[in-house]
């Protein structure tokens, strides 16, 4: 969260909904919230924080050696954001963009003023991901034709890192939300398939998809190795 805090820090006009799959707000990301918005105050940032919490069931929850693939994760906790944004930004009717940041994620300032103008749904590659160097839309004449991911035939073979959405068009379909049955990589396939009808309608950006911007550089649990005495 810090690595991702000190990014966002350096874009204009940013809201942080950061939601913890957790009963009750904890102590650290509090601690952290409040060290955050004392840098806000010193370097003048625009950058905005919510703090939100929501705990996934323990019947669906991963366990501690189970595969990170078996069950969907944080399905609850972005949709917890998503009505977040229905409560509180709609009456408001500002313009903008939805985009799930993971909080593990690595990302250069230029992603987000490339999805600032999203129409709909805005798209780019994502590094390190699906057992790839390079997950990517394939784009002919401005137009997405197809990916080049795992499991390509997907209708939208895409992370969760590598689109934006409207917030107008967010706002057009108010059931939109993620779901916990959605199959294994099918979680953003069926949550925009609530939003848009075709990949005609996708908006390729990042250098027409040729650019990457973001790196799926998960944060692992660390063991240390004691020194030999």
């Amino acid at each position: 969260m810090t690595r991702l805090a000190y990014t966002l820090l350096l874009v204009r006009n940013v809201c942080w909904i950061l939601v913890e799959d957790a009963p009750a707000k904890t102590a650290d990301v509090e601690q952290f919230m409040v060290h955050l918005k004392s840098l806000i105050e010193k370097k003048k940032s625009s950058l905005r924080l919510v703090q939100l919490n929501v705990p996934t069931p323990t019947e669906i929850k991963l366990k501690p050696k189970e595969a990170r693939w078996r069950k969907p994760r944080g399905v609850l906790q972005r949709n917890h954001g998503l009505s977040w944004i229905r409560d509180h930004i709609f009456k408001l009717d500002p313009d903008g963009v939805i985009y799930f940041a993971d909080d593990d994620n690595t990302y250069d300032v230029r992603l987000f003023e490339e999805m600032r103008d999203t129409k709909k749904v805005s798209c780019w590659p994502v590094a390190l991901v699906g057992g790839r160097l390079v997950e990517k839309p394939l784009v002919i004449n401005g137009q997405v034709i197809g990916f080049d991911a795992w499991k390509p035939k997907r209708k939208y073979a895409m992370d969760m890192a590598a689109f934006a959405i409207n917030i107008h068009l967010f706002k057009r379909h108010p059931g939109a939300q993620f779901s916990l049955v959605s199959r294994r990589g099918f979680l953003e396939e069926d949550f925009l398939n609530q939003l848009i009808a075709g990949r005609e309608e996708l908006e390729p950006k990042a250098n027409q998809c040729t650019s990457v911007f973001v790196w799926h550089t998960r944060t692992e649990a660390f063991t240390p190795v004691q020194p030999a005495t």
